[in-house]
């Protein structure tokens, strides 16, 4: 009998002591994203709801990353621009390839660092490179579903 209850706590030790699987970065962010609030060269310019914005436009920013292997994105001027996405396979860079049109001095790609784990409610993204549409400036973006 103490062999028996033994074993059962073994086994159910070892049951419950998996560990959770992750689901992959690219089912978190697999969204259609807004602007909550965008920071450009450390200055904030745009908080979702907010009627004093520096930077109004924003409010039209939208990220679409819904469907597998497709994106659209239009920026801050309104201009939409579609193409790929993927994720670096560290999970670090989310980037955006063939682009159509081509933004100014991208070659058609723009990358973004994540800054933190996307949980599925948020994504915060930086620009790794300078926007020409924003003054040269490095964007960090704090984006919710749509």
């Amino acid at each position: 009998m103490k062999k028996q209850l033994c074993l059962l706590l073994v086994l159910a030790c070892f049951g419950g002591c998996r560990p959770k699987s992750v689901a992959p970065i690219t089912n978190q962010i697999s969204k259609i994203w807004k602007a909550n609030m965008v920071t450009e060269a450390n200055v904030l310019v745009f908080t979702l709801g907010t009627t004093t914005n520096i930077k109004p436009g924003y409010s039209n920013f939208v990220l679409d990353l819904s469907q597998a292997d497709k994106a659209s994105l239009t920026d801050v001027d309104g201009r939409l621009t579609t193409g790929t996405w993927t994720v670096s396979t560290d999970n670090k860079r989310l980037i955006l390839n063939n682009l159509t049109p081509k933004p100014s001095n991208t070659g058609g790609i723009i990358e973004y660092y994540i800054l933190t784990a996307p949980d599925g409610s948020s994504l915060k993204l930086e620009r790794t490179a300078d926007s020409r549409k924003t003054g040269n400036t490095v964007n960090q973006y704090d984006l919710i579903p749509r």
